[in-house]
């Protein structure tokens, strides 16, 4: 297993999309921000299940989605760096 850690622009990017949500629901917030939390720590134990990202064509950058929201990670040795979250229709992003 290996250790997951957040870029400051991730955590960032995750209190926006859960104070977006929780305009309209604070539960459905919750319940969104548990299961991000969820698929983040998975990777922990399986960091290469992501498909590669497309824009970048390195298989050491890499993201899962959550319904319509892109989690980008970069795998080392011993971290998987959770780089930033953004809507799916979203191509443009700094690494």
């Amino acid at each position: 297993m290996v250790e997951v850690k957040w870029s400051p622009q991730a955590v960032e990017d995750f209190k926006g999309i859960l104070e977006y949500i929780g305009k309209d629901s604070s539960l459905y917030a919750a319940s969104f921000a548990e299961k991000i939390l969820v698929a983040v720590e998975s990777l922990s134990s399986n960091a290469e299940r992501g498909r590669i990202v497309p824009e970048k064509k390195d298989p050491m950058i890499r993201e899962i989605f959550l319904k319509k929201y892109r989690i980008i990670y970069r795998i080392t040795a011993d971290i998987v760096e959770i780089v930033t979250i953004i809507h799916g229709s979203r191509s443009n992003f700094k690494i």
